[in-house]
């Protein structure tokens, strides 16, 4: 049992807290503008990127509507991700090798980009419950990815130095004088 405890990576546990987070939130956020397009953009979740666009580059209503579905797509887009990554770390083999990473960096990425300018809109705008909401989530999302940069998993970490120590016993051999 204890061996079962030790193949969770910090960032592979990381990424499923994230997930546990993201997967909810941004769906519901997602169905709220796929039911009500204006009013679903202009919920508090969504309420930053929504006024920000809309004021500053004069859309129409029309405008703000396709706005509105683009940022729905990108938000399910990105809970795809975290639901492909929890499916993927179910299996023991898939999670040691960390083959489920990239569906984990691909959610990182597209949820920080998406998060981050959530939060740029929110400060231009002086919205301080969006500014809080998104500095957290592009926080969170920003230090996951982080961890994951650092988190190697073992088997590479191996390799790794097997191929370092292969490599020096070869040049040890190449440099020594022929008798």
């Amino acid at each position: 049992m204890a061996a079962k405890a030790t193949d969770w990576r910090l960032s592979t546990f990381n990424g499923a807290l994230l997930a546990a987070y993201f997967i909810p939130a941004w769906t519901i956020a997602a169905l709220k503008i796929w039911i009500s397009p204006v009013r679903g953009l202009f919920d508090p979740s969504n309420a930053a990127a929504g006024m920000f666009f809309s004021d500053h580059f004069s859309l129409t209503v029309m405008q703000t509507v396709r706005f509105a579905w683009l940022l729905a797509l990108c938000k399910l887009v990105v809970a795809a991700f975290f639901l492909m990554f929890l499916v993927l770390i179910v299996r023991e083999s898939i999670r040691r090798k960390a083959s489920s990473d990239e569906a984990l960096a691909y959610a990182l990425l597209l949820g920080s980009i998406i998060s981050m300018a959530s939060l740029l809109s929110a400060s231009a705008l002086g919205e301080v419950a969006a500014l809080r909401l998104h500095a957290s989530e592009t926080l969170a999302l920003i230090g996951a990815g982080i961890i994951l940069l650092v988190d190697v998993p073992e088997t590479t970490k191996t390799k790794s130095s097997d191929y370092a120590a292969a490599s020096l016993t070869e040049t040890s051999y190449q440099s020594r004088p022929a008798a």
